[in-house]
């Protein structure tokens, strides 16, 4: 349990460096090639994203980091029953508060992300 715990979050970690520097290949080192992305969408209608789809999505962004944005993220809670494990992050982009839930199944001995279902707030 305790290297589970030790390699999620270094999944966690490794997700917070995708996201302040924008790296698609970062994040697609993480999801497994068959995860999607879900929220609710503009529309208040649940948006499922494939994987793919959104990592073109995410080429396109402006990194946080490149903005010279102050980087705050936090790992709020791991949960891990035998080959699945629930990640639960919180990150910001200003004005933009992130929080995900992550899926994660253990693959071939290896912790990917399976699904990703999100939130956003903005701040003033």
């Amino acid at each position: 349990m305790d290297n589970d715990i030790r390699d999620l979050r270094a999944v966690a970690n490794i997700y917070f460096e995708a996201a302040y520097e924008m790296d698609a290949d970062k994040f697609a080192s993480i999801f497994h090639h068959s995860s999607s992305v879900t929220k609710i969408g503009e529309d208040g209608n649940v948006s499922v994203t494939p994987i793919e789809t959104w990592l073109a999505a995410v080429r396109s962004m402006k990194a946080p980091k490149q903005l010279g944005l102050e980087r705050h993220d936090e790992i709020v809670s791991i949960d891990v029953v035998r080959e699945l494990a629930l990640l639960k992050l919180r990150f910001q982009i200003p004005p933009r508060q992130f929080t995900d839930m992550l899926s994660c199944l253990r693959v071939n001995g290896t912790w990917k992300i399976v699904q990703k279902v999100m939130t956003v707030e903005t701040r003033g």
